[in-house]
């Protein structure tokens, strides 16, 4: 039962690590699924509550994360909350229409296209923005990878 027990922990890891990429897929959750499976096939004894207690602590700190860049970026760059919510709608749209390269043309575009119809600012200003959106994302994506790893490390600790 360990060898499933690992197996499943590290096929919801993984698709938590896809997750970065393809922001649709709940990374954090995939996280989660693979402690839960984990201790419900092997055993939960190692799995304290101090160490749910530290992983929800980190369940918080990646979901501020991945806001708190995406504002950071946008606002740094002189956009609105337009602009913050078009980057996001981009990002989820982006993977799907265009592969690959939709992860970052997608919050671009979406944070251009939302600072011109709302703000209607001039395409320097929406283009500054739209910078803002990527480097948000980029650096969020980061962030957010070093915290689930972070998580994982934690996992293992515990597992002894």
């Amino acid at each position: 039962m360990l060898w499933i027990g690992w197996i499943v922990a590290i096929v919801m890891f993984v698709i938590a690590f896809a997750g970065l990429i393809y922001p649709i897929i709940p990374s954090v959750i995939f996280i989660l699924a693979g402690f839960l499976l984990y201790g419900a096939i092997v055993s939960f004894e190692e799995l304290t509550w101090l160490f749910w207690i530290i992983e929800c602590l980190f369940v918080v700190l990646l979901f501020g994360a991945d806001t708190i860049a995406n504002l950071v970026g946008v606002k740094k760059f002189g956009g609105s909350k337009a602009g913050m919510w078009g980057s996001t709608i981009g990002l989820l749209i982006g993977p799907f229409v265009i592969p690959v390269a939709g992860i970052l043309i997608g919050p671009f575009l979406g944070a251009i296209i939302a600072e011109l119809i709302v703000t209607r600012s001039g395409i320097t200003q929406v283009v500054k923005t739209g910078i803002g959106s990527v480097v948000g994302f980029v650096t969020s994506v980061a962030v957010k990878g070093l915290l689930m790893v972070v998580m994982i490390i934690i996992f293992l600790l515990f597992l002894r």
